[in-house]
């Protein structure tokens, strides 16, 4: 075995004795911890002729994990003001070393002033964890410490999403859904495999077998119902008409199903709740169509956190629509390589389940390229909204998006160039499919246009309301779901369409 790695543990020595104690103690005694780690404590060297500043430096530089409790005191200032434990964090900071912070209490306002600032500096770099008693702490510090074995190769662990799924079998995968994924793939982003290509073919290439059984992404990805393996992989929408959680909830769905699925499902539960205006044939040869809220914006934060979610976690994600806001939670917290600071400006992607990242991407529902929360910001911006706000609570992490002042007073309305009315009109992606159905179309071709996976869902809320209002037919009526069914626009359908370019009957 390696050398051990070292801990250097920086703090207020006399404020935080105890504390600085008792994690030397317990990674010590841990079977698992002891065989990696070693903690070093200033005040178990012995007496040297060294300055005390110059010991903890150099001891920085040898170390391999700095981690920093905070607490009240600042302690002892130099001639420059600056207290060791600021000279060791901006040491640590310069020389790149993976830093943990652990700050005691929540009370701010009792910390010294500059305390508090050294407080927010760290914060401004990366995540600070609280903790209250030591028994907190040290179950935090053992968290983060098995974090960093795992991802840095220690442990020698498969990455969950990897990992083959238990009790689950090939029979748990739908080929409809792989098949469909597979031809969306290949006309989105020039995916090398046909449909028709065998499963166990495809998702060896795709990489989620895991011993030839079904990994934990496959079944998330493919899965005939997911959930009966992963329960807490479902999705909880909830509207509130007023600004805070409260009871009773105007509309509350869990949804179920696939990530795509879940996806797809929480997109059209919010853009159904806020409101719509469609513009008028002036605008274009269609009519357009505008959300309070950009489309784009919504589906980014919500294919967000199902992408990036914590799938160990027992939480789900929660879409939650108020009066003033959207707001999206997911469990896990970010990688260490990124802070909420980072999501605002250009960084890197780093997927928590990259085996689930990779299909979003072949279907466009991601890019890969750490854009997604700047579009966020600049889709916002020019809709005349707020920016976004992104934030880790705990274990969870939290998007929200401001809605226009005022607007659910008119929940899920839609108009015609103004911000009431009646729906009477179809959205962007139904006038995309009666389009495509000008000269009769089959359903898989009419569910790529609007990135669906499940044909049962696209029938009822997407193809249904279409007919149900008159614009399109079935060419098999009697044989809803036959493979050979086409649809196609009626005489009306037509109509409307002809009347969108110009061309009034």
């Amino acid at each position: 075995m390696s050398a051990k790695q070292t801990i250097f543990i920086s703090s207020v020595q006399k404020e935080l004795a105890q504390e600085r104690r008792a994690l030397k103690e317990f990674v010590h005694a841990d079977p698992l911890l002891s065989r990696f780690f070693e903690i070093f404590l200033f005040e178990d060297l012995p007496a040297a002729d060294r300055r005390a500043d110059a010991v903890y430096l150099s001891e920085v530089d040898h170390c391999t994990l700095y981690l920093d409790l905070f607490g009240n005191d600042y302690g002892f200032e130099d001639a420059q003001g600056r207290s060791p434990t600021e000279h060791e964090f901006d040491h640590a900071s310069a020389l790149g070393k993976p830093r943990l912070i652990y700050v005691r209490g929540s009370d701010d306002s009792a910390r010294h002033p500059k305390m508090r600032a050294l407080v927010r500096k760290a914060g401004e770099q990366l995540i600070r964890r609280r903790f209250g008693d030591t028994s907190e702490l040290i179950a935090a510090v053992n968290a983060s410490l098995v974090e960093h074995l795992a991802r840095t190769g220690a442990l020698r662990t498969t990455p969950f999403d990897a990992t083959a799924c238990d009790g689950a079998t090939l029979a748990d995968l739908s080929p409809d859904k792989l098949a469909l994924f597979l031809a969306h793939a290949q006309s989105q982003r020039g995916f090398a495999l046909d449909p028709a290509t065998p499963m166990h073919s495809a998702l060896t290439h795709l990489n989620l077998l895991d011993a030839g059984k079904p990994s934990h992404a496959a079944i998330l990805l493919f899965g005939q119902a997911p959930q009966r393996f992963l329960p807490s992989s479902e999705l909880k929408c909830m509207h509130f008409h007023g600004t805070q959680v409260s009871k009773p909830i105007p509309s509350y769905h869990i949804y179920k199903g696939t990530v795509f699925e879940l996806v797809d499902q929480a997109l059209d539960f919010v853009l159904s709740k806020i409101a719509r205006t469609v513009g008028t044939r002036a605008a274009g040869a269609q009519a357009p169509v505008d959300y309070e809220l950009p489309r784009e914006a919504v589906a980014e934060a919500i294919v967000n956190a199902v992408a990036h979610r914590d799938y160990t976690s027992n939480a789900s994600v929660q879409v939650m629509l108020f009066a003033d806001r959207l707001e999206i939670w997911n469990p896990g917290e970010l990688p260490p390589q990124l802070t909420v600071d980072n999501l605002r400006r250009p960084h890197a992607s780093i997927p928590r389940s990259p085996r689930i990242a990779e299909p979003l991407f072949l279907a466009r529902y991601i890019e890969k390229a750490g854009t997604g929360t700047l579009d966020m910001i600049s889709q916002c911006a020019q809709a005349g909204l707020p920016a976004p706000e992104f934030r880790q609570d705990g274990g969870q992490f939290i998007q929200t998006v401001w809605r226009p002042k005022g607007a659910d007073l008119v929940p899920g309305t839609e108009s015609h160039g103004t911000k009431s009315g009646t729906k009477s009109a179809p959205s962007r992606h139904q006038v995309e499919i009666l389009t495509k159905a000008s000269t009769g179309a089959a359903l898989t071709e009419l569910m790529a246009i609007d990135g669906r996976t499940d044909r049962t869902k696209f029938r009822h809320q997407v193809i249904k309301p279409l007919i149900d209002q008159g614009w399109l037919e079935m060419t098999l009526p009697d044989k809803p779901t036959s493979s050979q069914q086409k649809y196609r626009l009626t005489e009306q359908g037509a109509a409307w369409l002809a009347a969108q370019n110009g061309d009034r009957k």
